[in-house]
């Protein structure tokens, strides 16, 4: 993954409410951050702030 796209998940990451961060476990947060494929239980815990297209 390139330093853009990290710095836009970074961003999207701390643009999560509060109470949404720390619901995700440290495993889920190293996901969002890093994978190039989400499991579906993130895609779920987080389905109210994605865009679908």
């Amino acid at each position: 993954m390139d330093k853009k796209t990290q710095k836009e998940r970074k961003k999207a990451f701390d643009s999560l409410p509060p109470a949404i961060r720390e619901c995700l476990s440290p495993e889920e947060i190293k996901l969002f951050l890093n994978a190039d494929q989400w499991p579906e239980e993130l895609f779920q815990k987080l389905d109210e702030f994605i865009i679908k297209e």
